[in-house]
């Protein structure tokens, strides 16, 4: 139905409708009415540098460009004639000047817009020529590009600046010899998160992966497989492209993770830490083998496991542990259960109420607990677009700064170590304002956290301003000691408030585990690590462990990811060998075994698998308990010393993806602030030494000189399976630091 707002007009003779601020290019789209493009994406604003757009107004002088122009009431709209033809067959021969139309050898040959374009409108030759100069191909680790490929579309900067908010690149403006140029020009190295999405938007070959370099044929990739990534809890969807390992080895292998780089992005570790399958042993096939878990689970008095699995392991879990009476743990997820279930009795949802589109749609976003640039990317990209697009006032609290951030990140309140529970509480103050009170020392706690009163006034000012709020939480709330209490501050903010509350979890599927599983507080006895270290290790990841199971790419199965969706995996590659599902067929010894693992996925949500589209894990209303209502904060922790952070960096997140990129040893350096090194009596370069819960780590310690506090950041994903453990803690942790002679 057309309302006041909307503007109907004509294209090609046919009655549309544009809604509020849809171009003509929006409305074509949306009707199935093509237009060519080169230049436009959907996740960023219209670039307007290539010009194939142009369209004919009935009434106009010349042609308009549909990518960024509104339309009016009743223009009459043509996107086709022989006279547009004509103008973008000449606009695609000045794009072919000196651009080599010979592809065999480029790797976006098969999947290249300008080969597309140009068999479109009937190039087969160069008209125009000048004399090329040289240009270096600029090699920058993940990413090569190559000037003299490149048509200068500009997707690759404002895919860059607008959609993830790296900001990294620039396009050097100087005739012929204009070129994509790093921003920052003293240095040699692309300065980004590494996400990758400049090679996926670029329509040539200028821009590839150095992985993927000359490794196929892009139209060799006879075998695309849509899934989602398992690195964090954002189930972002991706398409596997597989073909054969060689011409003497036919198993599958997965060559690349491509995505819809059109409407979304995705992160470093998404796109290139996906060689994790897992290829067990022949001896591991054996029954010898298959008896001797069967043993080990029955013997176990404990299995201990992580959140990177299917929700269908996790309810395979529950039942070896109903069967067995085993203890079932997870740290980390019954962490999550603990604080959900405050967070309920404070604010009568069982969940948050937040989702990834209304960060994208808010105009004030605070960011708490989180080092949300590597925890969660995509909840970064969306509040890339909450910024570029709605000027949103953006607060960012945390004890490290991001420098990354500095683009969008309008306040940035750098708290105390172990202060959650006081920053959350003024929180609470500034954000409902006189609506509710609390009984709380706002002076004493705002001197302990270094929360300054002025700040909080500017958070409660912006807000009085603000229609569309978000509050994002982070894992550091969750892992917190005061967890609990924390949550029933945030109910209260949900409940009596219009903020939306995003929870972000760290893991894949915190959320399906805590959903499903009946969780022990402590492992005791004989322990089954189910990916995880134990007496008996059941694992997915290459080499480790005692009897082995498919990876997450290898599996069917599925997340809930922090929208609270149930998002589906598919196989990519074939696992040679046996799974979960097998052992419990064995253990359970029910009469109605399950021949696929997928078979339990109507047990869990009533639907099979292959029925599941866009489900919606709703939350329940439930009875607030007036005695679950925030506790008075009678004392908040102090954290002297040398300070490390656990964190994960831009590539690799876990042991699977660090396994996927053999481990680039300049990503497991301790980086820290000028003041950690003073501390700790160490320089730049040293290599030192420090334990946590066991655990020794040896880095090269390296100075961030954008770092403030004694604070320093470690990365934990090349500790094997030790690394769950190691993230479900609270990330900030006291450590000796020795300095190591050389």
């Amino acid at each position: 139905m057309k309302t006041k707002k909307d503007i109907k007009f004509f294209i090609n003779d046919r009655e549309v409708v544009a809604k509020a601020g849809e171009t003509i290019l929006n409305v074509a789209r949306r009707e199935n009415i093509y237009i060519p493009t080169m230049c436009y994406l959907e996740k960023v604003n219209p670039i307007a540098s290539c010009r194939l757009c142009l369209v004919d107004v009935e009434g106009s002088k010349g042609s308009i460009l549909s990518c960024q122009t509104k339309p009016t009431e009743n223009i009459r709209v043509k996107t086709d004639s022989a006279h547009l033809y004509k103008q973008r067959q000449n606009i695609m021969k000045l794009y072919d000047v000196n651009h080599p139309l010979e592809c065999g050898v480029c790797d976006k040959s098969g999947a290249c817009d300008l080969q597309n374009k140009n068999i479109e409108f009937g190039i087969d030759c160069q008209d125009f020529a000048v004399k090329e100069p040289h240009r270096k191909i600029e090699n920058w680790g993940k990413i090569q590009y190559d000037p003299s490929l490149c048509i200068l579309c500009e997707k690759c900067v404002s895919t860059c600046n607008q959609a993830i908010g790296d900001d990294a690149i620039e396009l050097k403006f100087g005739g012929y010899s204009s070129s994509v140029f790093l921003k920052n020009k003293n240095s040699k190295t692309l300065e980004c998160s590494t996400c990758g999405e400049c090679i996926a938007v670029c329509p040539v070959g200028a821009l590839i992966s150095t992985d993927f370099k000359y490794s196929s044929n892009i139209w060799e990739l006879n075998k695309i497989i849509p899934s989602i990534c398992s690195h964090c809890s954002a189930g972002c969807e991706i398409n596997y492209e597989v073909k054969h390992s060689s011409t003497l080895n036919h198993e599958s292998k997965i060559y690349r993770v491509t995505n819809d780089f059109e409407n979304s992005s995705i992160c470093g570790a998404g796109r290139f830490g996906f060689n994790f399958a897992n290829n067990p042993h022949e001896s591991n096939l054996k029954n010898k083998k298959f008896d001797e878990v069967v043993n080990a689970l029955k013997k176990a008095e404990t299995i201990i496991f992580n959140s990177q699995i299917t929700n269908e392991e996790a309810f395979i879990l529950q039942k070896l542990k109903e069967k067995l009476g085993l203890k079932l743990v997870n740290y980390e997820a019954l962490n999550l259960q603990k604080f959900l279930n405050a967070f309920g009795r404070s604010s009568g949802e069982t969940l948050p109420n937040g989702k990834i589109e209304d960060v994208e749609n808010a105009d004030q976003i605070i960011v708490v607990g989180s080092r949300i640039i590597v925890e969660n990317p995509i909840v970064r990209y969306a509040m890339t677009k909450a910024f570029k697009n709605n000027r949103a006032f953006i607060t960012y609290m945390h004890p490290v700064y991001e420098h990354l951030l500095h683009n969008v990140v309008r306040q940035f309140i750098r708290y105390e170590v172990g202060t959650e529970e006081g920053v959350i509480a003024l929180l609470a103050e500034a954000l409902l304002g006189q609506v509710l009170k609390f009984d709380l020392d706002v002076g004493y706690v705002s001197g302990e956290t270094n929360v300054g009163e002025e700040e909080l006034e500017k958070i409660f000012s912006i807000g009085k301003k603000s229609k569309k709020r978000v509050l994002i939480i982070g894992s550091d709330l969750i892992a917190h000691v005061k967890r609990e209490n924390i949550a029933r501050f945030l109910g209260v903010i949900q409940k009596f408030s219009n903020i939306r509350i995003l929870l972000v979890p760290e893991e894949s599927n915190s959320l399906g585990v805590a959903k499903i599983c009946q969780l022990d507080e402590k492992e005791s006895g004989n322990t089954v690590g189910y990916n995880m270290n134990g007496n008996y290790i059941i694992s997915s990841l290459k080499n480790i462990g005692n009897f082995y199971i498919p990876a997450l790419n290898q599996q069917e199965g599925t997340f809930i990811n922090i929208d609270q969706k149930v998002k589906k995996l598919n196989v990519a590659v074939p696992f040679n060998g046996l799974s979960l599902n097998d052992i419990a067929n064995k253990i359970l010894n029910d009469k109605n075994k399950k021949q696929n693992t997928i078979e339990y996925t109507k047990n869990i949500f009533g639907i099979d698998f292959d029925s599941l589209e866009n489900m919606q894990i709703e939350s329940q209303e439930i009875e607030i308990d007036c005695n679950e209502m925030p506790h008075e904060i009678s004392k908040l922790p102090t954290f002297d010393g040398t300070l490390v952070y656990n964190s994960r960096t831009f590539l690799e997140f876990n042991p699977f993806s660090a396994i996927s990129q053999n481990v680039n040893i300049n990503e497991t350096v301790l980086i820290g602030s000028e003041q950690f090194a003073t501390a700790g009596k160490i320089s730049d370069g040293d290599e030192v030494e420090f334990e946590i819960l066991g655990e020794k780590f040896r880095r090269k310690f390296k100075i961030d000189r954008n770092m403030r506090g004694v604070i320093a950041l470690n990365p934990v994903f090349d500790k094997s399976l030790k690394s769950y453990l190691l993230s479900s803690i609270y990330k900030f942790q006291k450590v000796k630091i020795v300095k190591v002679a050389i």
